[in-house]
């Protein structure tokens, strides 16, 4: 008969209750417990996705020779572990096929790394890549009271978020405590690179993956990504050196950005400027 282990340590006590010490019967059940412990499966810490350094977006390029702060590449790291499955599958490469043509063949790697540098290129036309980049907006469309401050709204950090994007977004800002501090205090939640990108992630996962629409879109959080505003030329520009593993071939012949266009994934002009910036021209 095939008996628990517990059943069989119970027995064990009481036979040595009968002709043995306490103290030799305890020690009898603690050697069995210590081969129950062994027989454990012990838990693997999940495998850490394979991640690489996207190129430097033109604005990074000229920082450096400046010798000026610029984007680091640990937050490349940083946006490649944080992004969901779904912003790495095949069924974006329509949604990201003017800035990015191979990335349904590219390998998972090189995909990481073209969001990577997405997001570089964002931080670079929103906050010219510094973290404590803050900016209180005028404009009447935008000049709203934010919801978790209860003050007149300010974008913050490398993507310029908000305070209500925690409720909005699950984003991990903490209004208490960093109210406390300076404005542009490092230390507050919402101005650390970490926060601020991985917040990023979330608010273009609802873009493209719950509202199924395009990387560039009219309806974009940020106006960086809305075709036909100046903040989005800006945006192109920073796009112009997207990883070699996006660019297609010099003799494969270019898709129509009229057709692109009918598509749903921005104006001819806009998209034909993506193609340019991911070598397609």
């Amino acid at each position: 008969m095939n008996l628990p282990l517990w059943y069989k340590a119970h027995l064990t006590v009481l036979m040595f209750a009968g002709s043995q010490s306490r103290s030799l019967a305890f020690a009898a059940v603690l050697l069995l417990a210590m081969g129950c412990h062994s027989r454990v499966a012990v838990t693997q810490a999940p495998s850490q996705p394979e991640v690489k350094p996207a190129p430097a977006t033109p604005i990074a390029e000229k920082k450096d020779e400046l010798g000026k702060p610029s984007w680091d590449p640990v937050w490349d790291t940083v946006v490649e572990k944080a992004l969901p499955p779904e912003l790495l599958s095949n069924n974006e490469a329509r949604a990201v096929k003017p800035f990015c043509p191979r990335f349904r063949s590219m390998s998972e790697v090189d995909r990481r790394a073209f969001w990577a540098y997405v997001f570089q290129a964002l931080a670079g036309a929103e906050a010219g890549l510094e973290p404590t980049t803050d900016v209180r907006h005028t404009e009447p469309e935008v000049a709203v009271k934010d919801t978790v401050t209860k003050r007149m709204v300010r974008s913050e950090g490398l993507l310029q978020l908000t305070y209500m994007d925690a409720d909005r977004y699950g984003c991990d800002f903490d209004w208490d405590k960093d109210k406390e501090l300076a404005e542009k205090d490092p230390q507050k939640s919402i101005l650390q690179p970490e926060n601020n990108l991985t917040c990023g992630i979330k608010i273009m996962d609802k873009q493209l993956i719950q509202r199924h629409k395009p990387l560039a879109t009219s309806s974009s959080y940020w106006s960086t990504l809305q075709p036909g505003t100046a903040s989005y030329r800006v945006w192109i520009k920073q796009m112009k050196n997207v990883p070699e593993a996006c660019r297609v071939a010099p003799s494969r012949k270019p898709a129509n950005a009229h057709a692109i266009a009918e598509a749903g994934l921005g104006s001819p002009a806009a998209v034909s400027s993506a193609a340019a910036a991911a070598g397609t021209n």
